[in-house]
């Protein structure tokens, strides 16, 4: 197997076994998905946040999100209000229940990624992480692994 070949396969399997240790780990302590807590940060993050905003973060298509969207607000963790400016689209927002979840979720997280990466010295993680934001940069410029 070629060098990069197989950092893309070690990439793979280690984002894997992250995302599933802690959307475990969130599941049994605040009872929602790593997938439902991204959302959920995009949506507080993103201002004006629409579906479209988070399929482009996320990558992931425009029916799926409307779909995850759909099971938040019927959790009562955000709720659709109209576009002011294009009534065919909504406006994501997080309710207080919504805003009180990721609250709780966000040290849940941090505290099962520190635990799972403290196997890596602080100064490779900071390397790793710079070179992880400048492919994403590259990859997201070119549009690169977009749905459709």
């Amino acid at each position: 197997m070629r060098h990069v070949t197989q950092t893309f396969t070690d990439l793979v399997r280690v984002e894997t076994r992250l995302y599933n240790a802690v959307n475990a780990r969130l599941r049994t302590e605040r009872g929602l998905g790593l997938g439902q807590f991204e959302l959920l940060e995009v949506i507080d993050r993103v201002p004006g946040c629409r579906v479209l905003d988070i399929a482009g973060e996320l990558a992931i298509t425009v029916g799926a999100v409307s779909k995850a969207v759909d099971r938040l607000v019927t959790a009562g963790w955000c709720r659709r209000v109209a576009h002011p400016q294009d009534r065919r689209s909504s406006v994501l927002r997080l309710t207080p229940e919504g805003e009180t979840q990721l609250a709780a979720s966000r040290p849940v997280v941090e505290s099962e990624l520190a635990s799972l990466t403290a196997a890596v010295a602080p100064d490779d993680l900071a390397r790793i992480a710079s070179v992880l934001a400048t492919l994403r940069t590259t990859l997201e410029a070119a549009s690169h692994g977009q749905p459709g």
